[in-house]
């Protein structure tokens, strides 16, 4: 009796794990082809991932200053205007040089809250004073900024998008995420980008963590553009019109 439960454990094990397979595999597949998808609550606030048309280069920035000026330049250089930076206002209040550069260059600046938190660890109190610290901080340097908001390190729940929402503020995620701060390799990056198609949000990091966020970019326009695809900011996509939500727990 002993040696048939085990071996029945075994089977269920592995039905189990090719069931749950199935399942993430056709959740990726739908999410690949919505063609405007954001997270939510039921009827509420929510979070934007994924447009229609375009892709859209977005470079998160918290800390250093010498990737940053040498992404600034590649975009220029490449005649790429539309591209979206969130910004920490810690590393915007210590750099204002640069994120006047930003913002001289046209390109779309979007918040990055101000200390850099996780907000699924922490108050609602807190995480509206760094939201509205971040706000104060823009319009003390004087900069024209969009009113989107990116969870600093990519975790939150429904209380911050309800938080952000009683803030006027659209959260922005990511469909695409490059892990260019891990620094895997420059052909590494290209990888998770080749499946990019029209509609995605492209994460990037142009903070000194991202050393070979700059020699990959050059590449990756090249091979957008060879493609046909436009380059949008997030603004463009959010401006698209009809959603469809997830639940956000």
């Amino acid at each position: 009796m002993h040696y048939f439960l085990v071996v029945n454990g075994r089977k269920l094990k592995n039905f189990t794990t090719i069931v749950l397979t199935a399942i993430v595999t056709a959740w990726f597949v739908y999410i690949q082809n919505v063609s405007l998808t954001t997270f939510s609550t039921d009827d509420g606030p929510r979070a934007f991932f994924k447009g229609k048309e375009g892709i859209a280069l977005t470079f998160n920035i918290s800390w250093g200053d010498e990737i940053a000026e040498k992404i600034i330049d590649i975009l220029k250089k490449n005649e790429i205007q539309n591209a979206t930076f969130f910004l920490s206002g810690s590393w915007a209040e210590n750099h204002p040089h640069i994120v006047e550069k930003i913002s001289n260059a046209n390109f779309e600046i979007g918040l990055l809250g101000y200390n850099y938190l996780d907000y699924e660890e922490v108050k609602d109190e807190e995480i509206r004073r760094d939201l509205l610290k971040a706000e104060e901080i823009f319009q003390k340097l004087g900069v024209s900024y969009k009113k989107i908001v990116r969870a600093p390190n990519g975790h939150y729940d429904e209380r911050f998008l309800k938080i952000a929402d009683q803030l006027n503020l659209t959260v922005v995620h990511w469909s695409i995420n490059t892990n260019d701060w891990k620094n895997p390799g420059v052909e590494a990056i290209m990888e998770t980008v080749q499946s990019a198609k029209n509609g995605d949000i492209i994460l990037m990091h142009a903070s000194d963590s991202g050393m070979q966020t700059a020699v990959a970019l050059p590449k990756m326009i090249e091979s957008f553009q060879s493609k046909g695809i436009t380059f949008v900011t997030v603004s463009d996509m959010v401006a698209e019109g009809k959603v469809t939500t997830e639940e956000v727990h």
